[in-house]
């Protein structure tokens, strides 16, 4: 899953808003920033490596360090003493815990192939980005919906107040998110709009996702706090 993710920190975040929105992205997907990490460290090596030849059902990676099953017993227990040192709450500590939880179960149902530690070891994810990858992101189109419906139901009982431009922006990076995914589940952009074999610089496929990721980021942690309190 990709976008998915993010919306289980919107909602941590609306649940505990005296921890940062930026501590609980980080904490939804911190298994794909060490992803990136180990990429680069030689340990998660990630192909194709041109962008332009990349689709979702043809990426490969063996997320041994940072998706496996083992591994999470130790990226669950960072991100909870993170949350607790800084913001001096256990509760926020568990919410981040949770969310790191969350994204290994997400991506059981839809993601790469994860294992318990090592590709020789046992599947502990269907893996449908590799068998059925149009399956995979129907499953995720449905959780958004599901959960960006109970974030705004969520406000509205809290009465926080958004204008519509608000919530189109926000609603708007993930139907993004998921049309992007259908775009290149299959057909990479090579196929779509012909594009040359040509190192142009800038067409590696981490640095991209690296970008992209960065990108909403940023865009989530602008448009979300921006909310009123309507006073009874």
């Amino acid at each position: 899953m990709l976008a998915g993710h993010y919306t289980t920190a919107l909602i941590a975040y609306q649940k505990f808003p005296k921890g940062t929105l930026l501590y609980f992205i980080i904490a939804s997907q911190l298994q794909d920033l060490l992803w990136f990490a180990f990429h680069y460290l030689g340990l998660e090596e990630t192909g194709p490596s041109d962008v332009f030849n990349t689709t979702l059902s043809n990426m490969t990676v063996d997320m041994l360090y940072s998706h496996d099953l083992i591994p999470q017993i130790f990226w669950l227990l960072i991100i909870f003493l993170i949350g607790k040192l800084i913001f001096k709450s256990t509760p926020i500590g568990l919410a981040g815990a949770a969310l790191v939880l969350g994204h290994f179960v997400l991506d059981f149902f839809s993601g790469h192939p994860h294992h318990l530690f090592g590709a020789g070891t046992q599947d502990v994810a269907l893996g449908l980005y590799a068998t059925n990858v149009y399956l995979a992101i129907g499953i995720e189109a449905f959780f958004i919906i599901i959960a960006l419906g109970y974030f705004f139901l969520q406000d509205t009982k809290n009465s926080i107040q958004r204008t519509s431009k608000n919530k189109a922006a926000i609603i708007g990076l993930f139907a993004f998110g998921v049309s992007f995914m259908l775009m290149i589940a299959t057909t990479s952009f090579r196929e779509w709009f012909g594009i040359p074999e040509i190192d142009f610089g800038f067409n590696s496929n981490v640095p991209t996702l690296v970008m992209t990721y960065i990108g909403m980021i940023l865009y989530l942690n602008y448009f979300v706090p921006q909310y009123t309190v309507n006073k009874k």
